[in-house]
C-alpha cells in the first residue's frame, strides 16, 4: 500500500510540474522583432519567427515595406517601429514579395564533366549540387501626429521626448511597454525620432495572430538609408532579416552590427520594372536590386540601426544551382570512347611493332 501510495504521490508531483512549465510558457512575452518591437497582450505569447522588408531609397525619401512572420497565441499584439523623420503609413501590396523573391532566385545552370564521378556510370545515382554570394521642447511628452485604421491595423504616429511618457501612453492605451524596451528607446528620443505605433487583431474574434501578416508601408524623409534594429537587442530568440534593397546603385551594409555577416542573394539591375515592383519604384527608370539576408544568434549583441551605403561598384551576382552531367557522343561516355580509342591504339601500334620484328628476323 505505502508503495502505491508513494507511485501515486510521484505522478502527482511530475503532473503539477508540466503543468507549471506550460503556465510559464504561455506567459512569457516576445518584445522585439528584428526591426521593432512587438508588444503583445499581457500574459500572452507572441514570437517574429521571420522579418521581410523591401526597402527603397532615392536619395531624399526612404519607404519600407515590412512583412512579418508571427506565431504565438496573442489575439492582439502592438508593434512599435522608430522612424527618423514623419512617416506616412498605409497597408503594402503582399504581392510585392513574390516578386522580389522570383526576381533574386538563383539560376539554374548545367555544366560538364569529362572523367566520371559519383552518380555517373558505372558509379551510383546522379545528383545536383549547388553554389552560392522641430523643436521638440515646446510640445507634451508625447503627441499623437496621426491615427488611422488600416484593414486588421490601428495606426498611431507618435513623437515623444521622454520613453518613460511613451510607456506611459502605451499603457493608457492598452498595451505594456517592458522598462527595458523604454531603454532602448532613449537614444531615438535623443535624435528626436518620431514612433510609429500599430495595434493588430485579427479579423474575426477569438482567432490568434500567426503566420505572415499583412505588410505594412511606411514612408519617410531621410538623407542617408537607414533600417532601424536597436529594439532587437530584446529579441529572446534568434532572428533572421530578408532585406529587398531598391536604389540607383548596389548596396551594402556598412556593419553587420553585432549578427553575422551579411549574405548577398541577389545583385542586379531591373530594366523594365512591372507589376508590384513597378507600383513602388515607378515603370519609366531602371532599378538596382540587391537582396540580402543576415542571420542574429545572439540579439543583445545588435549595436545599432543599419546604414546602408552604395558598394565599390554595380558588379552583378546571382548564385547558380548546378546540374553536373557526364559528356557523352551519341549517349556514350567520351572517356568510355576516348579510353577506347587510345587501347585501340595501343594495340595497333603494338601489333605493328611485333610484325616490323618478324620481318627484321627472316
Amino acid at each position: 500500500m505505502r508503495d502505491g501510495h508513494r507511485h501515486w504521490r510521484r505522478a502527482l508531483l511530475v503532473a503539477l510540474a508540466l503543468v507549471a512549465l506550460q503556465l510559464g510558457s504561455l506567459v512569457a512575452p516576445a518584445y522585439a522583432c528584428g526591426c521593432g518591437a512587438m508588444v503583445p497582450q499581457s500574459g500572452r505569447q507572441l514570437s517574429v519567427k521571420q522579418e521581410t522588408s523591401a526597402v527603397r531609397w532615392d536619395g531624399h525619401t526612404e519607404q519600407i515595406v515590412m512583412r512579418l512572420t508571427v506565431d504565438g497565441n496573442a489575439p492582439k499584439a502592438a508593434w512599435i517601429m522608430p522612424v527618423p523623420s514623419r512617416a506616412t503609413v498605409k497597408l503594402g501590396d503582399r504581392h510585392l514579395f513574390d516578386q522580389l523573391e522570383e526576381l533574386s532566385e538563383p539560376v539554374h545552370r548545367t555544366r560538364s564533366h569529362f572523367w566520371p564521378r559519383d552518380g555517373d556510370w558505372p558509379f551510383a545515382k546522379t545528383r545536383s549540387v549547388g553554389d552560392g554570394a522641430p523643436n521638440a521642447a515646446a510640445k507634451p511628452p508625447v503627441e499623437v501626429v496621426g491615427r488611422e485604421r488600416l484593414g486588421p491595423f490601428d495606426v498611431a504616429r507618435l513623437t515623444a521626448t521622454d520613453p518613460t511618457a511613451l510607456r506611459d501612453w502605451l499603457t493608457r492605451n492598452g498595451f505594456q511597454l517592458p522598462p527595458a524596451l523604454a531603454t532602448e528607446l532613449r537614444p531615438y528620443v535623443e535624435q528626436k525620432w518620431e514612433y510609429v505605433a500599430i495595434r493588430l487583431a485579427p479579423d474575426q474574434p477569438g482567432q490568434t495572430l500567426g503566420g505572415p501578416l499583412d505588410p505594412l508601408s511606411l514612408t519617410f524623409t531621410s538623407d542617408h538609408l537607414v533600417y532601424p534594429m536597436r529594439l532587437s537587442r530584446l529579441a529572446k530568440t534568434p532572428q533572421t532579416l530578408n532585406l529587398y534593397v531598391l536604389a540607383a546603385h548596389r548596396m551594402e551594409t556598412a556593419s553587420p552590427i553585432g549578427g553575422a555577416a551579411p549574405e548577398t542573394l541577389f545583385a542586379g539591375r531591373i530594366e523594365h520594372p512591372s507589376g508590384s515592383l513597378a507600383d513602388l519604384v515607378g515603370r519609366t527608370n531602371p532599378v538596382y536590386l540587391t537582396t540580402l539576408t543576415q542571420y542574429f544568434p545572439h540579439p543583445p549583441e545588435i549595436t545599432g540601426d543599419h546604414e546602408l551605403r552604395a558598394a565599390p561598384d554595380d558588379t552583378p551576382f546571382q548564385r547558380a544551382w548546378y546540374t553536373d552531367e557526364l559528356t557523352t557522343v551519341g549517349g556514350v561516355p567520351a572517356w568510355l570512347l576516348t579510353a577506347g580509342g587510345v587501347l585501340a591504339a595501343l594495340g595497333a601500334g603494338g601489333g605493328l611493332t611485333i610484325r616490323a620484328r618478324r620481318t627484321a628476323r627472316r
